[in-house]
C-alpha cells in the first residue's frame, strides 16, 4: 500500500478519499486554493499545499501544480476524486511520467474511453448494444442527415469529447438538423476544444441505469449491481437508488453482466460505471463509461458492503481483487439525494452565501457525506453540491420514508442560500417515483407543473436528452 496519497480535489469527495486512506493506515495530502484555506479537508489532512487561486483553471485544473504538490509531500500516488481532473488522460500520463500513480485507469485507455465517440465503437466491438446511430463522428451536417434519415427523428447529436450533460441537442425535425448540428459543434468546439459529434437515436420514456464495476491489473472483475439515476436537472442527476427498481430480475442480471464483459474486455482498471438508457420494453442501450468513483457510489456501497475507495486503493497499488462475484450479494435497497445550493424556481440557478445555519440528519441507516458546517461559505467557483443524503432500508416503500424523514431534519439557513431539498421532497412525493415508473423526464414533468397557471400535467412522453 502507499505510504502517502495526494488527494487532488475539494469539497466532499476530498474528505471521503481522506478518511479512507486514514483507515488503511495511508498518510494524506490535499491540494486547495485560496477560497478553500478553511476548508475541512484542510483541517483533517496530515498535509496541505495551496496550488493556487480561485478559478478552477489556476488551481484544480492545473496539473503541473498538482504535480509539484505531490514532490513536495513525498506522496506515490494522485486520486483525483470526481471532476476536474479525474477523467483528464493527458493528466494521467504527467503523472506516471513523474513517477506518480494515477488512482484510475491507464492512461491509454482512459484516452480511448473518455472519447465517447471511441468508446461507442470500443463497446460495439465488445457486444455491447448501442442506440442506432452513427458509431464514428459525423463530418458534415450532409452526413448528420443521412444519419438521421436513416435511423428516423428525433435525434439527439452529441459532442464525442462531452460529459456534465453538455454538449447535446435533441432534433425532433430535419428542418432543425442543420441548424443543431452547427450549434452542438460550435458549443463542443467552445467548451471541450473538440468540435467532432455523432448522432443517434433519441430514446423517449428512457430509464438511466448504471452499474458500479471493479477491475484489477490482473484480468479479475467485478460487478456490484446497478442504480437508477434518472432523476435529473439540466441532464445531471438528483436522486440515486440501488438497485434499479422496477425493472425485471433478469433485465438486471444482463445489464450487469453485459457491463461487466464490456470493461474488462476494454481493459479497464479500477472503480468504473457504464451508463445505459433503458427502454419501456425493458432493452438497453449503452451511453458511456465514466473512469473515475462516481458521486453516487455511497448507494452502492450500503447495498453491497463493499467500500469502492478502499478497492480504489487497493487496486492502484498493484493487489488482486479481494472480492469474487459470488461474494458481492446485494441486500435492500439504498437511495441517495444530493442537497445542492441551488434554486429549482430558478432553474436550478446557484445560490451561493454564507452558511448561518448548517445542521444535517441523523437516525439509523442514514448516511450524509458533506464539507458543509455552520460559517462555510458556499463560493461561485465551483459545484454547488453541498451534501449527499444516503439512507438504506430492506425494502424499497420504507427507504423512501426514511429519505423523507430525513430531509425534513436538514437545516440549511443563511442570506440568499436555496437547496434542492424542497424539490426533492416533490419527487419523493411524486406517485410515478414511487412505483418506480419514472423516466429521465419526471423534473422537467415537475416543473412544468409548478409553473405559473400550467394545466395539470399529463403523464410524461418524453425524456430530456441522452446523459
Amino acid at each position: 500500500m502507499f505510504e502517502t496519497v495526494l488527494i487532488a480535489n475539494r469539497g466532499e469527495i476530498a474528505l471521503r478519499v481522506l478518511r479512507a486512506c486514514r483507515e488503511l493506515g495511508v498518510r494524506t495530502a490535499v491540494v486547495y486554493s485560496a477560497a478553500d484555506a478553511d476548508s475541512a479537508a484542510v483541517r483533517l489532512a496530515d498535509r496541505a499545499v495551496c496550488i493556487g487561486p480561485a478559478p478552477s483553471r489556476r488551481s484544480y485544473l492545473n496539473a503541473a501544480a498538482m504535480v509539484e504538490a505531490a514532490r513536495q509531500v513525498g506522496a506515490q500516488a494522485v486520486h483525483p476524486g470526481y471532476g476536474f481532473l479525474s477523467e483528464d488522460a493527458d493528466f494521467a500520463e504527467i503523472c506516471a511520467l513523474n513517477g506518480l500513480t494515477f488512482i484510475g485507469p491507464r492512461p491509454e485507455v482512459m484516452a480511448a474511453l473518455g472519447d465517447k465517440s471511441s468508446a461507442r465503437a470500443l463497446m460495439s466491438r465488445a457486444g455491447l448494444p448501442l442506440p442506432d446511430g452513427s458509431v464514428e463522428p459525423v463530418p458534415t451536417v450532409e452526413a448528420a442527415v443521412e444519419v438521421a434519415a436513416g435511423i428516423g427523428y428525433p435525434v439527439i447529436v452529441k459532442a464525442a469529447a462531452g460529459g456534465g450533460g453538455r454538449g447535446m441537442t435533441v432534433v425532433r425535425s430535419p428542418a432543425d438538423l442543420p441548424r443543431a448540428y452547427a450549434r452542438t459543434r460550435a458549443a463542443a468546439q467552445a467548451v471541450f476544444g473538440d468540435d467532432r459529434v455523432y448522432v443517434e437515436r433519441y430514446l423517449t420514456d428512457a430509464r438511466h441505469v448504471e452499474v458500479q464495476v471493479l477491475c484489477d491489473g490482473h484480468g479479475n472483475g467485478v460487478h456490484l449491481g446497478t442504480r437508477d439515476c434518472s432523476v435529473q436537472r439540466r441532464h445531471q442527476k438528483l436522486v440515486e437508488e440501488a438497485p434499479a427498481p422496477a425493472l425485471s430480475a433478469g433485465t438486471l442480471d444482463t445489464i450487469a453482466e453485459t457491463a461487466l464483459r464490456g470493461a474488462l474486455e476494454v481493459g479497464f482498471t479500477g472503480a468504473g460505471t457504464l451508463e445505459f438508457l433503458v427502454d419501456a420494453a425493458e432493452r438497453f442501450h449503452f451511453l458511456e463509461i465514466n473512469c473515475r468513483i462516481q458521486v453516487e457510489h455511497p448507494v452502492t456501497e450500503m447495498v453491497t458492503g463493499v467500500d469502492l475507495v478502499h478497492e480504489q486503493l487497493h487496486i492502484a497499488a498493484g493487489v488482486p481483487l479481494r472480492w469474487r462475484q459470488e461474494e458481492i450479494r446485494p441486500h435492500g435497497v439504498a437511495v441517495e439525494c444530493r442537497v445542492n445550493a441551488e434554486d429549482p424556481d430558478r432553474g436550478f440557478a446557484p445560490t451561493p452565501g454564507r452558511l448561518d445555519r448548517f445542521v444535517p440528519p441523523g437516525g439509523p441507516f442514514t448516511r450524509v457525506d458533506t464539507h458543509g458546517r455552520p460559517g462555510y461559505v458556499v463560493g461561485p467557483h465551483y459545484d454547488s453540491l453541498l451534501a449527499k443524503v444516503a439512507v438504506w432500508a430492506p425494502d424499497r416503500e420504507l427507504a423512501l420514508d426514511r429519505l423523507e424523514r430525513a430531509l425534513g431534519e436538514f437545516e440549511v439557513a443563511g442570506p440568499g442560500v436555496r437547496t434542492t431539498i424542497p424539490f426533492v421532497r416533490r419527487v419523493l412525493d411524486d406517485a410515478e417515483f414511487r412505483k418506480g415508473r419514472h423516466t429521465t423526464g419526471l423534473v422537467d414533468r415537475l416543473l412544468a407543473a409548478a409553473a405559473p397557471g400550467s394545466p395539470d400535467p399529463a403523464p410524461a412522453t418524453t425524456a430530456p436528452p441522452n446523459a
